[in-house]
C-alpha cells in the first residue's frame, strides 16, 4: 500500500517534469523514500525532510535523494532555501502544520502540493490548523490536493508492474521492518507515531 500511495500521489496528483524540484516529508518513512525515489526516477531533483542525520544519512546515501532537511537541527525554512534555490514545484506532505508552512513559502508558479497526511496534527488536543500562509497558493497559481489511494484501485496492476520493474532493477530500494505476533502490534504503532521509523513496518 505505502508503493502505491507514493507511485500514484506523485505521478497523479504531483504530476512531476524532469528538472522538477519535488520535497517529500517524511522522507524516511516507506511512502516519502518511495515518493523520493520514484521522482529520480522520472528526473528529477529530490528533496527529502527528515527528523535526525541517522534518517537524512539513510535518505541520501542509500535512497539516493539529492538532499535532506534535517528538521530537528535547525528552520526547515532555512534548510529549503539552501537545497531549493529555485523553489519547490512539487511537494509531498505527510506532516502538515509547520513543515507545510514553511514549504508553501518556497512554491513556483504552478506548483502542485499533495496532501497524504498530517502526523503532526494527530495527537493535538486542539482543532487542527490549516496552513497560515495559504495566500501562496492564490498567487503562484498552485494547486493542493488531497490523496485517498483507494480512489485509484482500478489502477493498482500499473503501478504494480512500474514499481516493480524498477525494484528488480535495483532502481529502488526498499527497506521493511519485520514483527511477528500480534501481541507485538503495539511496538510498531507507537513508534511509527513517535517518528521512530524508517522504511516500512509489517
Amino acid at each position: 500500500m505505502p508503493g502505491m500511495t507514493a507511485y500514484f500521489g506523485l505521478t497523479d496528483i504531483g504530476q512531476p517534469k524532469a528538472g522538477d524540484t519535488v520535497v517529500v516529508s517524511p522522507a524516511a518513512g516507506a511512502v516519502g523514500a518511495t515518493v523520493g525515489q520514484v521522482a529520480k526516477q522520472l528526473g528529477c531533483r529530490a528533496v527529502g525532510i527528515a527528523g535526525g542525520p541517522d534518517k537524512c544519512r539513510y535518505v541520501v546515501e542509500e535512497l539516493g535523494f539529492d538532499a535532506c532537511i534535517d528538521y530537528k537541527a535547525g528552520p526547515v525554512a532555512a534548510g529549503l532555501k539552501e537545497h531549493c534555490p529555485q523553489g519547490v514545484d512539487v511537494y509531498f506532505d505527510n506532516v502538515g502544520g509547520d513543515i507545510l508552512d514553511a514549504v508553501l513559502a518556497r512554491i513556483n508558479l504552478k506548483a502542485r502540493i499533495v496532501i497524504c497526511g498530517a502526523i503532526s496534527q494527530y495527537n493535538n488536543t486542539a482543532p487542527v490548523r490549516g496552513p497560515a500562509n495559504y495566500l501562496s497558493l492564490l498567487v503562484n497559481r498552485a494547486r493542493m490536493e488531497g490523496l485517498v489511494v483507494f480512489d485509484y484501485a482500478a489502477r493498482y496492476p500499473e503501478g504494480v508492474q512500474r514499481l516493480g520493474a524498477w525494484l528488480r532493477a535495483g532502481a529502488i530500494k526498499s527497506r521493511e521492518h519485520v514483527v511477528e505476533g500480534l501481541e507485538r502490534f503495539p511496538t510498531p504503532s507507537r513508534c511509527c507515531s513517535k517518528g521512530r521509523t524508517s522504511g516500512s513496518w509489517c
